[in-house]
């Protein structure tokens, strides 16, 4: 990780900010003006640069201000935090026009400045990942003629600031689809910021969106720019809006109107300049005649819609994008790409994969892990496919009843291993992970033991850590985003469940 570096012309803010990062495992570097910055950076490259930059306003040889405006020019994407004592707070605030990340008022409490410099470094290493996965990954992949259609119309909306809705299951690739139309866009040199409403909390989302003034509730030590400042001349992308709760959607609605909007507990109204793209999985029409969802809000959205194919669909691109898959995985772990055979191309392209291309892009990374040869044969695929695929040849032989056959894809029954080859178990409707937890608890409840909560319980955070870290590449900080745990959360379970990422 790059170090965070600190600009102030007092040598104690620097020495207790340098001993504060160092006990949290951060490295730092000190600087005494802009000048010395300015300087550093035009003889570092990229890769030795800072990961986030914590600067005073009013120093001997240039001003905080100044540097945020030039370092931006360099480092877009680079976080930067303006401390300033209470008679620059106007001056702190007119800051986040230039793209200040926050302001640190003077005199700090140094853990909640620690704490800012924590969130700014996860903003940082979160544009990183994004950024390595757009270059990793072509915008888009298919032949089939379904998404043929979704290309047009991108090349369609090219030059247009048009409200969007993306509309397709989870895994199909909305978000991929929302930063294509970002990069063809007139705003393309504007930040694309993306933000899963269904992944907050209620009573956080109003904050994330809008922001908040200092005050506005318990724990707001600072003001904070919410998503729709840091997406100022660029993009929001607004995924599963269907899940955003009813009274933030009149909030939304407002935005979208009359193009301004108030942080939470703030009295000065601010103007969004922002495109803004929305995806969902879900009905939306039926969510508006259920009453969860604006009418008004829907057509808002709803003036051009775009439809991704489940990848179901479009079979034909499952062998392309399989191969690209494991191309990409082997890159991304340093090792000579696999092969694939034909009857295991075969049996993926007949699989329904209701995770779409996500599902896919894991697969391929777990056969990259554990294929034990080069040449990855029918065998080696991972048992939710093979349990498919002995179900369909079962039924196609007539050894069972169509009727009596559930997909895998469809609601997960469960498998049991004779040998190293999946056989299909009908447990009937209610079969799932569930089943095969309550059988293995009672299989241990019916013995001496004492310590069945703990045992089962560490299996599961276990199984649910290393799913998450496949599906992020081994990146922890993602990982706990997506299972909605801390930081220092998931690095301590690593730890205490011995978990090798």
């Amino acid at each position: 990780m790059k170090p965070i570096w600190i600009v102030d012309d007092d040598q104690s803010i620097r020495f207790v900010l340098e001993k504060a990062l160092l006990r949290e495992g951060l490295s730092t570097r000190s600087f005494t003006n802009p000048r010395e910055v300015l300087a550093a950076l035009a003889t570092e490259d990229g890769s030795e640069g800072p990961q986030v930059l914590v600067s005073d306003i009013r120093m001997p040889g240039g001003s905080g201000l100044d540097l945020l405006t030039q370092v931006k020019q360099q480092l877009p994407a680079l976080p930067v935090i303006i401390m300033t004592a209470f008679s620059d707070l106007d001056s702190a605030v007119s800051a986040f026009q230039n793209g200040a990340f926050e302001y640190l008022p003077k005199p700090f409490d140094l853990p909640k400045a620690i704490e800012l410099i924590r969130r700014a470094l996860e903003e940082s290493q979160r544009e990183e990942v994004a950024e390595e996965l757009m270059a990793a990954t072509p915008e888009m992949m298919g032949q089939a003629p379904a998404m043929q259609d979704v290309f047009r119309a991108i090349g369609r909306l090219s030059q247009s600031n048009v409200t969007v809705m993306i509309t397709g299951e989870s895994g199909s690739g909305k978000e991929l689809v929302a930063r294509a139309l970002h990069k063809h866009s007139p705003r393309a040199n504007g930040p694309f910021v993306a933000i899963n409403t269904a992944a907050i909390p209620k009573d956080l989302l109003e904050s994330e969106l809008f922001g908040h003034e200092r005050g506005a509730f318990t724990g707001a030590q600072t003001s904070r720019r919410g998503r729709f400042e840091q997406a100022e001349g660029g993009t929001l992308f607004l995924d599963e809006i269907g899940d955003m709760p009813f009274d933030l959607q009149t909030r939304l609605l407002r935005v979208l109107s009359d193009g301004h909007f108030y942080r939470v507990g703030g009295h000065t109204s601010v103007k969004a300049n922002v495109r803004v793209i929305a995806a969902t999985h879900q009905d939306l029409e039926q969510r508006v005649k259920e009453g969860v969802f604006r009418e008004d809000l829907f057509h808002r959205l709803n003036v051009i819609r775009l439809r991704l194919p489940a990848l179901r669909e479009r079979r034909e691109d499952v062998q392309v994008l399989t191969k690209h898959f494991l191309l990409q995985s082997a890159q991304q772990l340093g090792v000579e790409p696999k092969r694939i055979s034909e009857q295991a191309l075969e049996i993926l392209g007949h699989f329904n994969f209701p995770g779409n291309v996500r599902q896919l892009e894991n697969i391929c990374h777990w056969l990259t892990v554990m294929a034990p040869a080069q040449m990855i044969e029918a065998k080696d695929l991972p048992p939710e496919v093979l349990s498919h695929n002995n179900a369909v040849n079962a039924v196609a032989q007539g050894e069972i009843a169509a009727g009596e056959f559930v997909p895998l894809s469809e609601s997960a029954p469960l498998a049991a291993t004779i040998g190293s080859t999946p056989a299909l178990v009908n447990l009937g409707a209610h079969a799932g992970w569930e089943s095969a937890l309550e059988v293995e608890a009672l299989q241990l409840l019916g013995t001496d033991r004492q310590d069945v909560w703990d045992v089962l319980t560490k299996r599961f955070e276990s199984l649910l850590i290393q799913a998450a870290l496949a599906t992020t590449r081994g990146r922890r900080i993602e990982a706990a985003v997506k299972l909605g745990i801390g930081r220092n959360t998931i690095t301590r379970k690593i730890q205490e469940l011995h978990i090798e990422a």
